[in-house]
């Protein structure tokens, strides 16, 4: 599966690097092929894998952060490995047609 994360701490100010970071450092840590972009975290695995990591993520930066807003969007695709590539690759295809 292909999940799409973003946690926004809340009630630390407008400031939130150092708080997002301490959830990039899980995602880097877990192994799992991911991509982080001004907006989201995609990270690739298998369900409770994926899961897991982002709960980590969760928690780490509601460790700095009285409260925590979780944003996920999933592509739940069984049998499917490297999908982060090959969605892409194929896009790139169809645009240079």
């Amino acid at each position: 599966m292909i999940v799409a994360f973003s946690i926004t701490p809340l009630g630390v100010g407008e400031g939130v690097a150092e708080p997002v970071a301490r959830a990039v450092k899980v995602v880097r840590s877990s192994g799992l092929p991911h991509r982080t972009d001004a907006m989201f975290t995609t990270i690739e695995g298998e369900w409770d894998e994926v899961m897991d990591v982002v709960k980590r993520a969760v928690e780490a930066v509601a460790e700095v952060a009285p409260r925590v807003s979780l944003v996920l969007k999933a592509d739940v695709r069984p049998g499917i490995t490297d999908g982060m590539t090959s969605k892409i690759e194929s896009l790139e295809r169809h645009l240079s047609e």
